[in-house]
């Protein structure tokens, strides 16, 4: 009774969502993982709190599997997608056939005939993007090899689906040349409207509801799921629709807040149901059963489907020269078995295409890849690297003079901010002790620049705006203001102090530096804070991700003149990474500190592409300041964190960069940065950019 009552079910699907990712993450396994095994443990093999065949559960794990294809799109950098299509095309054939003369080869062997046969072994051609919410949390999505992984999905699954059809149709004796022909071509022409028209439409309402977020995520919504509807319309899994609408709307939506909505409510509600649901569908006793039965049978597929999916990647690795952690990411990545797998299977048995052994042998694959899977994507895809810069085409070492434009119509002489190449704005609104060393730190960048530092004191705002608090915040307001003025003078720099009454602070910071065409703000955050406390739905991630310029938060121990030894973490060479080195050495010259790169690999990493690594970044460093003493250190070790807490000792400083990319909690900051946050006991500054 309790399995069929709607609001009971969505109750424990938020418990479970809530608790479970959390715990098996400090088990070292994808939440993913937890998921999956809260389902088994939730359904008729266990305490039956949930039923996947109630109206509640097949909608919500719909909308999962839809969305979690969707926002697959999404994610894509349609840029490296059109450069390496033919490798999503290449991989996604390899990655087909293999499996499906593989499974056509077991099935045959067992007695099948041809026909049950071929559709035995497309069930393993198609595949499941499961591990990509892992990659996606972990930032990895633009490496080339996940690319092509996505990309190869949409053919592996419309195959594998094509078959399937083909198969249905001579069972029945239907089976046409001209059946297949409409089939294609009102797939071509479906795909034609989906990616053509919706894109065309998104960019008309998204310029005429520019301010009208709401609206804008209703109407993205809505272009997903009439893209679903439409797939299955013309005979294609639904799945298909929402990754074309992923990459119709992906230019329309771009960086901006509906994608943080989107992602949001999908990562937190939609694609965990899914996971669970999956769960639910895995039959423990069944899996007795075939063990007992047809253990040969079983046992065969699930390493012929390992074996080929495994074959697959191989074959890419030599074609497209990939190493050996990308892939393996393409393996993980390809070999779960769920959506479009279970959908076939249990097409073929209702239409007496396959028989019971078949479908239950499937059902333990789909365990199997299912738990596999993302645990080995968590494993390899954690260590992949993302593009390399283009060293002749990188345009944007120095970071502010992308950011200092003077308004279209304007003059120099319009605001003095202008006159100035350099302007740090800094919050006024820490202790003394933090101001202090905050101002300096500004004084000393913006010196070195001949630049200008702007103290910006944020007092509350009330209802009554003559009310004695206000008044009381004002004087107090301007009393910080004289201090700094006071700490700045001994720099000599040019100082243009601020005051604005808010009742959002975050965005007044934001606000007020784009209002002062500001090149970098400066804010602190206490020594005791915790990191999530520090980073997660504060005012400091609302600054990180609405800002035009970067943002550098600082934990400062010491006067930032007493600072002459830098250490920067580096994990790929990527412009952003690189202009976090190029604040390290802007802040360096000011105060003649050395500057030391730290790159941390893993133990098998050949000694080539080491090689091939410090010569990139050394020819990229020696392009910045040549007065600063840089040097670089590449360090084998499987874990980051602890090397990095350990080399931090002999250091004064760490700067650390941080991703804009909105998770459920908030910014995104890796495993790593926690660990390391939470251990180092030196000055720490975390530097991040905007869209980065």
């Amino acid at each position: 009774m309790l399995s069929q009552n709607p609001i009971v079910t969505f109750t424990i699907l938020l418990l479970v969502i809530l608790t479970l990712p959390p715990l098996f993450e400090r088990l070292r396994l994808p939440g993913l993982v937890g998921l999956l095994v809260a389902g088994i443990v939730l359904g008729g093999d266990g305490l039956k709190l949930l039923d996947p065949e109630t109206e509640t559960m097949k909608l919500l794990s719909d909308i999962g599997k839809v969305y979690l294809m969707f926002v697959a799109g999404l994610e894509i950098d349609l840029a490296e997608f059109k450069k390496h299509k033919d490798r999503s095309l290449g991989f996604g054939v390899a990655t087909f056939l293999f499996p499906i003369i593989t499974g056509t080869l077991v099935a045959k062997i067992f007695g099948l005939g041809w026909n049950g046969a071929i559709l035995t072994g497309s069930l393993l051609a198609s595949h499941t993007l499961l591990g990509y919410p892992i990659v996606q949390q972990l930032g990895v999505v633009g490496n080339q090899a996940v690319t092509v992984t996505i990309g190869a999905t949409i053919f592996t699954d419309i195959a594998a689906l094509l078959v399937l059809a083909i198969c249905v149709s001579i069972n029945a004796g239907n089976f046409s040349v001209i059946s297949l022909t409409i089939q294609l071509g009102s797939l071509a022409i479906y795909s034609v409207v989906i990616l053509w028209g919706f894109q065309w439409l998104g960019k008309q309402f998204f310029r005429r509801t520019t301010n009208q977020e709401s609206n804008q995520f209703l109407f993205i919504l809505l272009v997903v799921f009439i893209a679903a509807l439409g797939a299955t319309v013309i005979n294609v899994d639904k799945i298909v629709g929402s990754f074309l609408a992923g990459l119709a709307v992906n230019d329309v939506v771009g960086k901006s807040l509906v994608k943080d909505k989107i992602n949001f409510v999908g990562s937190v509600l939609f694609i965990p149901c899914f996971f669970v649901n999956m769960g639910l569908l895995l039959d423990i006793s069944a899996f007795i059963n075939t063990f007992l039965t047809s253990f040969e049978l079983t046992l065969s597929i699930i390493l012929g489907l390992l074996g080929s999916k495994f074959l697959a990647a191989f074959f890419a690795q030599k074609i497209y020269h990939y190493n050996w952690n990308e892939t393996m990411s393409m393996w993980s990545l390809s070999m779960p078995q769920v959506a479009a797998t279970l959908a076939a299977a249990l097409v073929g048995v209702q239409v007496g295409i396959l028989p019971e052994t078949i479908f239950n042998s499937v059902i333990f694959l789909m365990l199997v890849t299912s738990i596999l899977g993302p645990i080995l994507t968590a494993k390899f895809a954690s260590k992949l690297s993302l593009p390399e810069v283009d060293i002749e085409s990188d345009q944007s070492l120095i970071w502010w003079e992308t950011h200092q434009q003077i308004p279209e119509g304007f003059t120099e002489d319009v605001d003095e901010n202008f006159n100035h190449n350099f302007v740090v704005l800094v919050p006024v609104y820490f202790s003394p002790l933090q101001t202090k060393y905050l101002i300096e730190m500004a004084a000393m960048l913006a010196k070195h620049e001949a630049g200008l530092v702007i103290p910006l004191s944020l007092v509350k705002g009330y209802l009554k705006m003559d009310s004695p608090q206000l008044n009381i915040a004002l004087q107090q307001s301007y009393q910080r203001l004289n201090s700094v003025l006071d700490i700045s003078k001994n720099f000599q720099i040019d100082t243009t102090p601020e005051t604005r009454i808010s009742d959002n602070f975050a965005k007044t910071i934001s606000r007020t530096a784009r209002e002062k065409n500001a090149s970098l703000i400066v804010m602190s955050w206490g020594k005791n804070t915790g990191i999530k406390a520090r980073l997660f739905g504060n005012i400091i991630d609302q600054v990180f991700y609405s800002a035009h310029c970067p943002v550098a938060v600082m934990r400062l121990l010491e006067e930032p003149i007493n600072i002459h030894r830098i250490l920067v973490p580096v994990k790929n060479i990527t412009p952003q990474a690189l202009r976090t080195v190029r604040f390290a050495q802007l802040f360096a010259d000011t105060n003649q500190a050395s500057v030391t790169i730290l790159h941390v690999c893993d133990r098998q990493t050949p000694e080539a592409q080491i090689n091939k690594f410090y010569s990139q970044l050394s020819q990229l460093i020696s392009q910045g300041n040549t007065e600063v003493k840089s040097r670089i250190k590449i360090i084998r070790y499987d874990d980051v964190a602890p090397v990095i807490s350990k080399a931090a000792r002999a250091y004064q400083l760490v700067i650390l960069r941080s991703m804009r990319r909105r998770t459920a909690g908030g910014l995104s900051v890796s495993d790593v940065t926690t660990k390391v946050l939470s251990e180092i006991t030196c000055s720490v500054v975390i530097f991040g950019e905007p869209y980065s």
